[in-house]
């Protein structure tokens, strides 16, 4: 009999544990990581809040530049005009102009100025009326300023009344104080428009009765309008479509009226021919109105 030798089963490896290492929440590392955290969101939140602040002051300082008061730079600069092209071949006159426009000019205009109106000119001026055709703001402190005069210039027995045009710039200081600091340079002024708008034509939607109709309502209510009471004017219009005027006109005619239908409403363009008891002119208003029809026609619009 034959004996085999048992052998021994292997034993199962131990697997090693990867060794892991454990950070609590009270280590100091991870206190010192939070406070970080919260210190860089805290400067962001700042930065942004302070950024927006600083944007709205800035946008509010550019809205306070535009809001410029020209009316004391319309007054200095006519009456400048006034004095500058007013004068007499006279010695007194030449020196009253000189003291009066150096009220308004810099030293080195004033002295740029001596020599302008002399003695032996053989003219004089006078000034009826000056215009501010334009101002505008140059730079912070400055104002270029564009004007006319209407300048009568004898010479001799003859004289001519012209029209100029000029420019000046005007300095503001920080007290509102003024001065001129370019001298008068020619200049030019808005001239006629060939603008002619699309002239309005009836387009017979409004048939011949409704036509008289309306016309006749016209009529009565211009012959009243002149001197209607708000109360008066309720009968024939809506709300504060139009105010009483209160002016002493008689009615003449409606000019060309034009009437157009739109939907319930007709849309009714014309002029008005008054005469003006005051002038004894002839006054001609336009008027571009709505008319509805209830109990009757009514001014809507």
């Amino acid at each position: 009999m034959i004996f085999k030798k048992k052998e021994k089963e292997p034993k199962p490896k131990k697997e090693k544990r990867v060794p892991v290492m454990k950070v609590g929440t009270h280590k100091k590392t991870v206190i010192a990581l939070w406070l970080v955290l919260i210190a860089s969101v805290s400067f962001g939140v700042y930065k942004n809040f302070t950024a927006i602040d600083m944007h709205t002051v800035h946008e509010k300082e550019v809205i306070e530049q535009r809001i410029v008061d020209t009316n004391k730079i319309e007054n200095f600069v006519k009456a400048f005009a006034k004095s500058y092209y007013s004068w007499s071949n006279t010695q007194e006159s030449i020196e009253k102009r000189t003291t009066a426009i150096n009220q308004y000019l810099t030293k080195s205009l004033q002295d740029l100025n001596v020599d302008t109106v002399r003695q032996d000119i053989p003219t004089s001026s006078t000034v009826t009326d000056v215009k501010i055709w334009d101002i505008k703001q140059a730079g912070t402190t400055d104002f270029t300023v564009v004007y006319s005069i209407d300048q009568t210039v004898t010479e001799g027995e003859t004289s001519i009344v012209y029209t100029s045009a000029y420019m000046v710039v005007v300095h503001v200081d920080g007290d509102g104080n003024l001065v001129i600091i370019q001298n008068p340079t020619i200049s030019s002024i808005p001239t006629k428009s060939s603008y002619e708008p699309k002239a309005q034509e009836s387009d017979g939607t409004v048939d011949a009765a409704t036509t008289e109709e309306v016309t006749e309502f016209l009529e009565t209510f211009f012959k009243l309008y002149p001197t209607a009471t708000e109360k008066e004017l309720a009968y024939y219009v809506s709300g504060n479509v139009l105010k009483p005027v209160n002016c002493d006109y008689v009615f003449s005619e409606l000019v060309n009226p034009i009437f157009i239908q739109d939907g319930e409403q007709i849309k009714a363009s014309i002029s008005v021919k008054y005469l003006d008891q005051r002038t004894k002119a002839t006054q001609i208003s336009q008027f571009d109105l709505t008319l509805e029809k209830d109990s009757n026609w009514k001014i809507v619009k």
